[in-house]
């Protein structure tokens, strides 16, 4: 209880600083004049490759990082997975964020693949936020019921074939403030039990939304999105904040087999230790996931590693702790090892709790802590590619990204 007494307390610490003003994120950007590298210079250097010249005139705005890696699957089994991210500016960058789009498509060569797109657009002067979620997967995953203090050996596998489709258009309203409303479909396909287990998973999880064996789930419905975001490049955040909130409203006539509404709100915050040199910085996140009534799938319950961009838990089994609520922090320290910011650091401690069945009550809580190697792939889009190695209690793993975890 201690280690989760402090893990919480490091967790909460930006909470702390909120009395800074932060109306503009340029304010806290360390000054740096060392030239900057990356992988592309080093490839370039190799091989004795000039870069064709750009006049001051001419201005890129599209930017690819690729990276093909290898990491554990489910049962341990290795896993291929080849992550594409292209970065680019649909105005003048000064006044306009970095649009992404990841395609991040893996195979495990034992029944588990998946096709998933995310898309973050940005339209000229930052008139318009465009959120995109789509995923096809074929998905078997453990479970281990609902709330916490299961041991890691009480756990039920499903299988199910998963489709998501998730829209959403927020207008700026302030500077950093923008309101929009979206449209959430989630379908979960084919719900198989593990087959070696006498329980269903009703039985197994004693809940009876979403749980049938060999049915189907469906859930469609709006969502009313409020953001704020001072940050101006979601791969690689500078100091600044970030807020996000989420209502989600399933009804029946929709579709959905069941009227169900959740709330999820996400609050960050970017803090730079230093005024100039390379990066030395504090990273703080915070949500909280809810379901608001009853009826909601078991599937769509808050779970750990199944927030909106699943990289919450690092450290943490995927889906490991689910409940009708789930709170989660995490403190991240990153730092340049190199003054051209070719490698770099960072340092993480993440704790959540997943509220206890037919309860609201946070009885059990589940840190995990770590490190990873930062190296820098793209210097004009910020993309670095991260290493990073989690461990909790009874789990472990190396998680590989394009991209800052938050």
């Amino acid at each position: 209880m201690g280690k989760a007494l402090l893990t919480v307390a490091l967790c909460l610490l930006p909470f702390l600083l909120m009395a800074q003003n932060d109306n503009s994120s340029a304010k806290y950007r360390p000054i740096d004049t060392v030239e900057k590298k990356d992988l592309i210079d080093l490839v370039r250097s190799f091989v004795n490759i000039q870069p064709r010249k750009i006049s001051p005139q001419e201005k890129k705005k599209l930017y690819f990082s690729i990276l093909p890696v290898s990491e554990s699957g489910i049962n341990d089994h290795r896993m291929l997975i080849t992550s594409t991210t292209a970065g680019y500016y649909l105005g003048d960058p000064s006044d306009t964020y970095l649009s992404t789009v990841t395609f991040a498509p893996y195979l495990n060569f034992k029944g588990r693949y998946g096709l998933p797109i995310h898309s973050n657009i940005w339209l000229n002067a930052n008139s318009y936020n465009i959120q995109g979620d789509t995923r096809l997967l074929k998905y078997p995953q453990y479970t281990w019921g609902l709330g916490g203090g299961q041991p890691s050996s009480d756990k039920f596998l499903v299988d199910y074939v998963y489709l998501r489709f998730y829209q959403s258009v927020l207008k700026r309203i302030t500077p950093y403030f923008f309101a929009g409303i979206g449209y959430n479909l989630d379908y979960y396909m084919d719900i198989e039990s593990d087959n070696g287990n006498p329980k269903s998973l009703a039985q197994f999880t004693n809940y009876k939304f979403g749980t049938s064996s060999e049915e189907n789930s469906f859930s469609s419905g709006p969502s009313l999105n409020l953001l704020y975001d001072t940050r101006n490049n979601l791969l690689n955040p500078i100091p600044g904040w970030y807020g996000n909130l989420i209502y989600r409203y399933s009804p029946s006539f929709l579709g959905s087999d069941n009227n169900w509404q959740s709330l999820y709100v996400d609050v960050r915050k970017y803090l730079s230790l230093s005024n100039s040199g390379p990066k030395n910085m504090l990273a703080f996140w915070s949500f909280y996931w809810t379901s608001l009534s009853s009826g909601t799938p078991y599937l769509s319950l808050p779970s750990i590693g199944m927030d909106p961009y699943q990289r919450s838990g690092r450290g943490i089994a995927q889906n490991r702790y689910r409940g009708e609520s789930l709170i989660y922090f995490e403190t991240e320290y990153r730092r340049d090892i190199t003054d051209d910011g070719l490698l770099g650091f960072v340092a993480f401690t993440n704790i959540n709790s997943a509220s206890q069945i037919n309860s609201r009550q946070f009885k059990y809580w589940n840190p995990a802590g770590g490190a990873g190697l930062r190296v820098k792939f793209n210097k004009k889009s910020g993309t670095n590619i991260g290493i990073d190695y989690g461990r909790s209690r009874d789990y472990s793993a190396i998680i590989l990204n394009l991209g800052e975890a938050f």
